[in-house]
């Protein structure tokens, strides 16, 4: 793909999230939570990806200043999201370590020691709105919340910390994998033990799609990879490709194909695949090939939902596990900071690989 269309994208793309109006509550980017944490992961990708810029730098340093004073007034998985940002930002920049490290390491020894735990150990998806889900394990959590914990280890070189981001991969594939399909459900309910409306969301499946090899990227030099992690996401990737739809795209339920296509799902997806491919995850080189042509696909599909202003369009409403299947075909449609987000963490992706 033309690496100036891939540029101009990106900032149109990027531009369009940055902007958005604090009034506007689909968009806001001004909440310590994982709409906006999951923007400002790509927003860091993106500095990175065009050879560092300025303005970037001083937005992410200005969002962190500015909302600051909200990072622990709830302190859940969905608030972690901010910090996987934060803990990149400090990689590239230590200087900075002495105003925000502290606040860094109480969030990381919250996860390892108080965070709310599942029967099987895996994080219990916990939230700023005040819900509860008891025992419920969900597809987000991998990178809303393990994925910072795996970058702090990095950071700091804990490998305690690298251990358990290695033992969230294993719970949440372990528990959520399909082993018909190797696709994912959305979520698990360990009081009922069971799936709840077993759906196989689009979006959920990008989360573990890209965060699965994120993870392991950043801790394999500091925890064993156990060979079943390897297992079960090239089983994940191989039943994806199989629902990847002609024109690229995967529906919002993948295995439905009377249901909407998801461009989020699909920008997801597509990262996850060229990042697997770039760390080596996946090792078979006819699989290889497959993803390539999966990633091509997809990244040409979302780029046509990319209009003139940079909003992404196609992407589904913030979505809970849902009462059935059917009602996921219900959420809403519109543009968001995550939806963005996942789009310019596959463009970036592609500008680096250039």
């Amino acid at each position: 793909m033309d690496r100036e269309k891939l540029l101009s994208k990106a900032q149109q793309v990027y531009e369009y999230m940055v902007t958005a109006p604090e009034s506007d509550w689909q968009r806001n980017m001004y909440n310590w939570d994982w709409k906006p944490g999951v923007g400002l992961i790509a927003a860091v990708k993106y500095g990175e990806a065009i050879g560092g810029s300025e303005a970037v730098r001083d937005y992410l340093w200005r969002w962190m200043r500015d909302n600051r004073h909200k990072a622990a007034a709830q302190r859940v998985i969905n608030s972690t999201a901010p910090f996987a940002a934060l803990t990149e930002m400090l990689r590239s920049e230590p200087f900075a370590a002495a105003e925000w490290m502290p606040l860094v390491r109480e969030h990381g020894e919250w996860l390892m020691h108080e965070a709310p735990r599942t029967k099987e150990g895996g994080f219990e998806h916990t939230v700023t709105e005040g819900v509860d889900f008891p025992e419920q394990l969900w597809a987000d959590t991998l990178v809303v919340g393990a994925l910072f914990l795996a970058r702090l280890a990095s950071l700091t070189g804990d490998k305690a910390m690298a251990q358990e981001a290695v033992k969230q991969v294993v719970v949440h594939l372990q528990i959520l994998q399909d082993e018909a399909t190797g696709v994912l459900f959305h979520g698990f309910d360990g009081l009922h033990r069971s799936h709840m409306s077993a759906a196989r969301w689009g979006r959920a499946n990008a989360w573990v799609a890209f965060g699965v090899p994120e993870i392991i990227a950043e801790v394999k030099h500091l925890a064993d990879i156990p060979p079943e992690v390897g297992e079960r996401y090239t089983a994940l990737v191989q039943g994806l490709v199989r629902l990847q739809t002609a024109n690229g795209m995967w529906h919002t339920v993948m295995d439905r194909p009377d249901f909407y296509l998801e461009t989020s799902a699909t920008a997801g997806i597509a990262y996850g695949f060229a990042v697997a491919l770039r760390s080596g995850l996946i090792a078979d080189a006819g699989l290889q090939a497959e993803l390539r042509e999966a990633v091509r696909k997809a990244a040409d599909a979302v780029m046509i939902h990319v209009d003139v202003y940079g909003a992404v369009h196609g992407v589904s409403g913030g979505t809970p596990v849902m009462p059935t299947v059917e009602a996921y075909n219900e959420v809403k449609i519109t543009p968001t900071p995550y939806g963005q987000a996942l789009a310019l963490l596959l463009i970036s992706e592609l500008l680096q690989q250039q």
